[in-house]
């Protein structure tokens, strides 16, 4: 039989997965990916336990060779693994608002993709000041201590730390099924919110704990519903945003703070890509200009280009804008959970509780010890001649403790420490004077074992630690709070390339829309052998656009939903983009920004009805309104003003009427008849409307009246009228008179 042959074992799924993939699931979730509650994962907390066994707190910086060989003592991984962890830490890396390490030499950033950091045997370590408070008082069995991997060391299962390391520096990790991601905190308001937590579990943390903070500063647009529903579910989002500089006499824009979540390079590409596809017009050349001074990253733009619009654009199609997701999954006693601020600081203050009482203890056996040691001391003051008698008169070494034990009826351990004196120190001075120290440790022991068994002692011992950490580490908040109502919402609208055009609208329903730029090259515009043009309006690419149908139906569009047409092309066709019914045409367009002025409304019974262009403004972006004017009478003409003017009526008997729209009260209701503003005989109607310069008349006060209704005076021979541009309407029906 062939031994070669491998032979197949059948195995349930869910047996394969208890013993093959939950074992390795669960080590990469407690022992390698998820923070614990001193805000360390076990590669961060073997490394800095090591550099604190080194001696680097207060001796000088070291090789980082050599800290990274020392760690595989604890951590049983590759090199480069254990220095990419020592990189983040440090102080040049610029990863975090307090780092832990002090370093010398080049350790890349956080900001930068290709930035990299020197090799190991080039760059230099030690640790920071700021770690006084990640290792106080860890040799007085403050935390738990463990074998490690191979059991000829032990290490700490967590650093004591004095504040809530977990919420001032940054930290993610990625498991199996599950990830967390924390952001960063301000230590002054970490700590100030942490003690008011302390004295009071129903405070509001958002009045201390502001909003994250991060390393490399920026903007965080502040949205407070946001803000309370991280700080409460340990879940959500905030927005971060760049900080920029306009330089006006270079025209460029320099960037110098970005969010923590992007890169320089990712920034600088995403903005390359946008001038390459013409998306972004107003950018002439991006640089990188980092250097020893920080980050800088430089826009050269065009003299014309509006900075502040121009960044709105990026903010909107770049990481300059990013978003941070949080997910506070932090290990509790082994277990991986999602907390909210509140409930971080809840879980720390029982861990921090925990540390300083097991430090109370050590402190209360220490002195213990030496009391009951001096208690013993004070035994010879009855015969030292007798201590002395019995250690020399005593043959053998080894019969020396017996001895004495037996001679004082003191133990082994008083009996050691008697025997150890020095023989200048067997006088009766010396002996007094730590006699003397008996009663001053019974009081320190009594305090402490009282501070042991208070709880709300050892909070106000947290509280005081927490003080002074901020006063002593504290500094000022390095990435900035607005408003989210101090940010202009950019929207689609803001990304579209504004420019002046005309609009040419004829007879036969056709609509062109011509950049400016294109009619000085050709200003003949092409029309089918049967159409005219009715009207031409000049305007820009970002106006609102009202087009009023014959039906009393108002139309609407954003004039940059419009195709570009060039002079040889027709348009167009409104029918098929607006859907017009079989026998509706557009008559009127009017182009607006902000829906300022009037429409004028000039009917055939001589009534003139003027309705406030606001009136046609929606909030719901409906594409389509119904009853836009007065169906009783045919419209002769419409007109957008902005100001109050003269207009010139004209019957069918020829006579005329100069009125000014001042004397005709605005209305917001659109289907408003108007007002009678001229009269005549029976079987005349109003013509025409006319703009004042669209007539020639030598005597404009002839014509001119001050009240309507009026009937107006017949036309003189002399005057003249120009021809109207407008559409001459085709009446299927007599005109209705104006009697």
């Amino acid at each position: 039989m062939n031994s070669n042959i491998p032979v197949i074992v059948e195995q349930k799924i869910v047996e394969t997965l208890e013993k093959n993939y939950m074992p390795y699931a669960m080590s990469v979730i407690i022992s390698r990916a998820i923070p614990e509650i001193d805000g360390f994962k076990p590669s961060h907390r073997k490394l800095l336990y090591t550099m604190y066994k080194m001696g680097l707190l207060t001796g000088n910086r070291t090789k980082s060779a050599n800290v990274v060989g020392q760690t595989m003592k604890l951590n049983p991984h590759g090199d480069m693994a254990i220095y990419e962890t020592l990189v983040r830490l440090t102080r040049g890396n610029n990863a975090l608002l307090h780092p832990f390490v002090d370093s010398k030499g080049n350790f890349g950033k956080q900001y930068s993709r290709d930035m990299r950091f020197a090799a190991p045997r080039y760059t230099e370590v030690k640790l920071d000041k700021f770690c006084e408070e990640i290792f106080r008082d860890i040799d007085k069995n403050s935390v738990d201590f463990v074998d490690n991997y191979d059991g000829i060391m032990k290490e700490p299962t967590l650093l004591p730390t004095t504040f809530p390391n977990i919420l001032v520096n940054a930290n993610q990790g990625i498991a199996v099924g599950m990830a967390s991601n924390i952001c960063s905190f301000n230590l002054q308001e970490v700590c100030e919110a942490t003690a008011r937590y302390i004295e009071d579990e129903t405070v509001d943390i958002v009045q201390y704990l502001k909003a994250p903070d991060f390393s490399n500063g920026g903007q965080l647009i502040y949205n407070e519903k946001e803000i309370r529903e991280i700080y409460e579910t340990g879940r959500g989002s905030f927005k971060l945003r760049a900080k920029y500089r306009y330089d006006k006499e270079n025209s460029c824009i320099e960037i110098y703070e970005i969010p923590y979540t992007t890169t320089a390079e990712a920034i600088i590409d995403a903005t390359v890509d946008l001038v390459k596809s013409g998306k972004i017009k107003e950018i002439v050349d991006v640089r990188d200009e980092t250097d020893l001074n920080g980050l800088k990253i430089t826009l050269d733009i065009r003299k014309s280009a509006d900075p502040e619009a121009l960044m709105n654009k990026l903010f909107k199609l770049t990481p300059l804008q990013d978003s941070f997701s949080c997910n506070f999954n932090i290990l509790i006693n082994g277990k991986p959970r999602v907390m909210g601020v509140k409930e971080i600081m809840g879980e720390w203050t029982l861990f921090r509780i925990g540390c300083i009482k097991r430090q109370l203890q050590f402190d209360i056996n220490k002195k213990s010890e030496k009391l009951h040691l001096l208690l013993g001391l004070s035994k010879i003051l009855l015969d030292i001649d007798k201590a002395v008698k019995i250690i020399r008169d005593t043959e053998q070494d080894i019969d020396v403790i017996p001895n004495l034990m037996e001679g004082f009826g003191i133990d082994q351990a008083q009996a050691e420490f008697i025997a150890e004196i020095k023989l200048r120190n067997l006088n009766k001075e010396y002996v007094l004077n730590r006699v003397a120290e008996v009663e001053t440790l019974k009081q320190e022991i009594a305090d402490l074992k009282a501070t042991h068994s208070d709880e709300g002692k050892i909070k106000q011992i947290i509280i005081k630690q927490l003080q002074e950490v901020a006063k002593k580490f504290g500094q000022p908040r390095r990435t900035e709070i607005i408003n989210e109502e101090q940010i202009e919402e950019i929207t689609h609208e803001h990304l579209i390339e504004d420019y002046n055009l005309r609009l040419i609208l004829t007879e036969q329903n056709y609509l062109k829309k011509v950049p400016l730029t294109s009619l000085r090259t050709n200003p003949e515009q092409k029309l089918k052998d049967d159409d005219r043009i009715i009207q031409e309006i000049d305007t820009h690419n970002k106006a609102d656009l009202l087009l009023f149908s014959d039906k009393q139906t108002v139309y609407k569009l954003k004039i940059y939903e419009l195709a570009d047409a060039k002079a040889s092309s027709l348009g167009d066709y409104l029918p098929n983009i607006l859907e017009l019914e079989p026998d509706e045409k557009i008559i009127h367009l009017v182009a607006t920004d902000d829906y300022s002025g009037w429409l004028i409304f000039a009917f055939e019974n001589g009534k003139v009805a003027k309705v406030e262009l606001k009136s046609y403004a929606t909030k719901t972006n409906r594409k389509k309104l119904a009853n836009a004017y007065s169906d009783l009478s045919r419209p002769v003409r419409m007109l957008h003003i902005t100001a109050d003017l003269e207009l010139v009526a004209i019957s069918s008997i020829d006579k005329v009427l100069i009125f000014d729209t001042a004397n005709i009260n605005p209305k917001t209701t659109r289907t408003t008849q108007g007002v009678q503003v001229m009269k005549g005989k029976k079987g005349s109607y109003l013509r025409e409307i006319k703009l004042l310069e669209e007539v020639a008349f030598q005597d404009l006060d002839y014509y001119r009246t001050k009240n309507i209704p009026a009937v107006g005076c017949y036309l003189r021979e002399e005057d003249q009228i120009q021809k109207q541009a407008a559409l001459l309407l085709d009446l299927e029906e007599p005109p209705q008179d104006l009697s």
